[in-house]
């Protein structure tokens, strides 16, 4: 196999035949403008919003409601520019499909890959979440779960051996309760594997089922995120605490910046939009407003609640707590406002597995398509007209590890799948033919970069002088994170040369720069596991991929 047929690129005019010339069995196209944005609100407002988004204020303080506005600009960046592929290329496939017909065919497998990784570790952790939420109901109507039915092997022996070390009772731990099978300790998180069914059941039933679902949960959650707020609003100018905002950045804007995967992890949701491509009424219409609308709503309601948060308790309060808005209001003797809290949190993980769970099907579906995976991934059922192989195999991938995984797993996996994705999306609209305005799509504003991208590179580094001097001096000591640092600097050097020479428009330009920086920020040990991972992704490829590709028996026939 030459070197350059891994980089075969799929013409947009051939997957846009496929599509309108029936190759592919047709899926219902029922989605509007309100269900795309209510799909974008169903993923975005869930777990960061009940959750992460207390770590995130006790580290930055009220001045964490500044990354949410950071994170919103990034990603609006990279929503327009998947707005620009979806006009282009309405299928379903997300960054996979659009690094398809820009970059080749090896980089869409990574891609691909990325995304499987993305969705399935967000919802294990979602679903981990959703499990805890739902015990503490259970506790409050006077339903108590054994507690070995709700936690995995791993985080039970974890604690087990910890209470050892400390010297504390270990007889009534999880642990030590659980029964024994075959000689091993049975820890499973029956919750988390039981929604997760529930939901995968939902996607595979149909796109009319899940939608009416998602858009039911995201009106739910909405009201109590606005009873939240109008109530945190008179508590805090009825109270006088308005000096919990005073100061507004205590720890810096380092502070803030070490938030960035949780928060980041919040807003990956909108990607999942774009893998419903073949079930919008007029995606080159429709998507690209579902988008941008999902993304301005979610921004304003993450801003506003986090000020209302650390107005009513001050930051320092939040470490450690993993249910902030519950949290909020039994400090303030609103408990019964915390219950209602605890049950939208339910909803809207709930909301946030339902989207994930449509998305990853669809992106396994477009991969068989195109032959990278075996050819029953791209089966439709006959009634449902839903991926169905795809949907559960989704359901196993999610399912059997939410019964025994840590529920410690971190979120900075899942945001280095979605930057990723979102780097080589803004990418790839650079390298798009020009074409004409057509009335009802969406078309990508052009602003020329030629000057504007090279001052603000050159701006960037003067602020971060100390940083870049630093990370000179730490190449020596192997700091992996610095590194990351300086090669973020010579990927916005040559940005802003190729911005000065080819007139590259600001917007996917600033996408990418963007994006790439939020990566450097994420742990570097994540980013092992990260590059362990695209390695096995790697041998699947070279093995079936590479030979079943479907570009691959056309150029041989």
């Amino acid at each position: 196999m030459r070197f350059r047929e891994l980089f075969r690129q799929k013409p947009i005019q051939s997957i846009l035949h496929d599509v309108d010339g029936g190759a592919h069995d047709s899926m219902n196209r029922t989605l509007t403008v309100r269900d795309l944005t209510f799909l974008g609100v169903a993923a975005v407002i869930g777990a960061g919003i009940f959750s992460t988004i207390g770590g995130a204020a006790y580290n930055g303080g009220p001045g964490v409601s500044l990354l949410f506005i950071i994170t919103a600009i990034t990603c609006g960046f990279t929503a327009l520019c998947y707005a620009e592929f979806a006009a282009r290329v309405p299928v379903a496939g997300s960054a996979y499909t659009y690094s398809y017909v820009t970059f080749g065919e090896i980089v869409a497998w990574i891609i691909g890959w990325a995304l499987i990784l993305e969705y399935a570790i967000g919802n294990i952790v979602v679903a981990i979440s959703w499990s805890a939420y739902f015990n503490n109901i259970l506790q409050n109507f006077g339903i108590h779960l054994p507690e070995w039915l709700t936690i995995g092997v791993q985080s039970a022996r974890e604690a087990y051996d910890e209470a050892l070390k400390s010297g504390v009772p270990t007889e009534d731990l999880a642990y030590s309760l659980a029964p024994k099978i075959l000689g091993f300790k049975f820890c499973i998180n029956l919750p988390a594997f039981l929604i997760t069914c529930l939901v995968t059941w939902l996607a595979y039933i149909g796109i009319k089922e899940s939608k009416r679902t998602a858009n039911g949960m995201v009106i739910l959650k909405l009201a109590v995120l606005v009873l939240v707020a109008i109530i945190g609003l008179w508590y805090i100018f009825s109270n006088g605490t308005t000096g919990n905002w005073t100061p507004f950045l205590p720890n810096g804007m380092s502070g803030v910046m070490a938030a960035v995967s949780g928060v980041f992890f919040a807003y990956i949701g909108f990607d999942a939009i774009s893998t419903t491509a073949e079930e919008c009424a007029d995606p080159q219409r429709d998507m690209p407003k579902g988008m941008i609308y999902s993304l301005i709503l979610c921004t304003i309601i993450y801003v506003v609640t986090t000020l209302v948060i650390t107005g009513m308790v001050n930051y320092s309060e939040f470490g450690g707590v993993t249910d902030p808005l519950a949290y909020v209001f039994d400090k303030i003797q609103m408990p019964g406002i915390g219950f209602i809290v605890s049950i939208s949190a339910v909803v809207a993980a709930t909301s946030v597995l339902l989207v994930f769970q449509l998305g990853q099907p669809r992106i396994w579906m477009s991969m068989s398509r195109d032959g990278l995976l075996p050819g029953r991934f791209a089966k439709i059922h006959p009634k449902y007209r839903t991926p169905s192989f795809s949907t559960i195999a989704t359901g196993i991938l999610v399912g059997l590890p939410v019964l025994f995984v840590d529920d410690g797993l971190v979120t900075d996996l899942t945001s280095i799948g979605t930057l990723f994705a979102f780097v080589l999306v803004c990418g790839g609209v650079l390298l798009l033919p020009p074409r004409a305005k057509e009335a009802g799509k969406f078309n990508l504003p052009y602003v020329n970069g030629k000057f504007i991208v090279p001052v603000l590179v050159i701006l960037f580094m003067v602020l971060a002088r100390k940083r870049l001097l630093g990370a000179f001096g730490e190449i020596d000591s192997g700091d992996f994170q610095e590194i990351l640092f300086l090669v973020f600097i010579l990927l916005a050097i040559f940005m802003s040369v190729m911005s000065f020479t080819r007139n590259y428009s600001v917007i996917p330009v600033l996408g990418l720069l963007c994006c790439s920086y939020l990566m450097i920020e994420i742990p570097a040990k994540s980013w092992l596991v990260f590059f362990a991972w695209m390695g096995v992704g790697l041998l699947i490829y070279f093995w079936f991929g590479v030979k079943n590709s479907r570009l691959n028996r056309v150029q041989e026939a």
